[in-house]
């Protein structure tokens, strides 16, 4: 499964507001995030515009590592 380095997430909150806002993302059929090492990771129905996936997520207030 494709994933990406979030960092700021601290709490259950945080996990349910950045696999929501991967959630929205066209394509994403699944994101789950790990807490613990800061991972979300996505199943793709379709393709997945990766750079939509982090705009999404810096907009909620994380900063997506590369």
């Amino acid at each position: 499964m494709p994933s990406l380095t979030v960092s700021g997430m601290s709490c259950e909150h945080c996990r349910t507001a950045v696999q929501k806002a991967a959630s929205g993302i066209p394509g994403v059929a699944e994101a789950t995030v790990d807490l613990n090492s800061g991972t979300l990771t996505w199943k793709e129905s379709a393709p997945v515009d990766v750079a939509d996936l982090k705009r999404a997520i810096t907009k909620i207030g994380f900063e997506v590592k590369d």
